[in-house]
């Protein structure tokens, strides 16, 4: 027998050498890691194992940890308010200010203090329009104020003089350096209401508008306040020689009344009536009412309109009687018709006496 011969091709060594470097990469070891399998896969093949309810747990558990630890160091000493700059007072206390400040930040610290609070207190102080609280990071507080303008003096019903601004909100009260002005308000609602808040607004208004025709026409010095607490009786009260005597303007032409008032004032006061005026009613508007007083009574006297003639003369007509008057009067008459009566029954009584002793004579 023949013996056959193997024979290998030579055409394709990229083949072999590719066979060969095959069979080197898998045959080679692996290579083992130092410290065994990593820590996180660790960590996820035991976190597979937990239940769904342990990993909400365990997560709610790790968050409130972060925002316990955020909140420490919100509050730390690092964040505690060492400086509070107050900018744009006058009027208002710094002291008091800082203060508050402090106070609403003493536990919370600056950098987790709330200023929507902060800056509503500061707000609530009487001489503070609007406020303006801002943080300056590591450990300070600005606010920024803007005051409010006083405007008027007003009276309380406590007889306090304090100042209050064009929307009718009382502040502080008035100082003996402060400028007095020529008259005061009184009439303001003390309530803390959303009505009593718009008719103080309507009043300061009406009060504005009277000071300024007053002022125009120079009678604001003859004036010592305004009454405005009915503003279809508005009263003004005089001021000096005439502190006593209120003037009664009505609803409308306050100016104009208050004028003819005070004319009719100085004709009267060259009368024994003069000191004797408690009052002048304007309020019908065509003729003055001027009310007198003596000790405890009280008579009225109701002054004509003034002619347009010159050098005419006022008339007065007396008011309506009193109740006392009229009891006094109705005494009187009564006396009276029974003393008449008493008479005319004695008359015929006491001519028949006289008969009668006559016929006893000339028997």
């Amino acid at each position: 027998m023949k013996e056959q011969a193997v024979v290998h091709k030579v055409g394709n060594r990229s083949g072999i050498a590719g066979q060969r470097r095959s069979s080197a990469v898998a045959q080679r070891p692996k290579r083992r890691e130092s410290g065994g399998e990593g820590i996180g896969s660790r960590l996820r093949s035991l976190f597979n194992y937990f239940p769904a309810v342990l990993k909400v747990v365990l997560a709610v558990g790790i968050g409130v940890v972060i925002f316990a630890s955020y909140r420490a160091a919100a509050s730390a000493t690092f964040f505690q308010a060492r400086s509070v700059e107050v900018q744009g007072t006058a009027r208002v206390s710094k002291d008091e200010v800082q203060a508050l400040v402090r106070q609403q930040v003493e536990k919370s610290g600056v950098w987790n203090s709330d200023l929507a609070a902060m800056t509503a207190r500061i707000e609530g102080l009487p001489w503070v329009r609007t406020a303006v609280a801002s943080r300056v990071l590591p450990d300070g507080i600005r606010v920024r104020i803007s005051e409010r303008v006083p405007r008027v003096v007003v009276r309380t019903g406590a007889g306090r003089f304090r100042w209050a601004d064009e929307e009718a909100v009382l502040l502080g009260e008035m100082l003996p350096t402060d400028q007095i002005p020529t008259f005061f308000l009184r009439g303001l609602s003390e309530d803390d209401s959303e009505t009593a808040h718009l008719e103080n607004r309507e009043r300061l208004q009406k009060f504005l508008e009277l000071q300024k025709d007053w002022d125009a026409a120079g009678l604001s010095e003859r004036v010592s306040e305004v009454n405005l607490f009915d503003l279809r009786d508005v009263r003004a009260q005089l001021a000096g020689d005439s502190s006593q005597i209120e003037v009664r303007l009505g609803s409308q032409d306050q100016g104009k009344r208050l004028k003819e008032a005070l004319n009719v004032l100085d004709e009267q006061r060259q009368t024994p009536r003069g000191a004797l005026i408690s009052y002048i009613d304007m309020s019908p508007g065509k003729r003055a009412i001027v009310g007198l007083t003596s000790g405890a009574h009280s008579n009225k006297e109701e002054p004509s309109a003034a002619s347009d003639e010159p050098g005419s003369e006022k008339k007065t007509t007396p008011g309506p009687l009193t109740s006392a008057g009229a009891n006094r009067n109705a005494r009187t008459l009564d006396a009276r018709s029974k003393k008449e009566t008493r008479d005319k029954r004695s008359g015929p009584d006491k001519k028949s006496d006289k008969t009668k002793d006559a016929a006893r004579r000339r028997t």
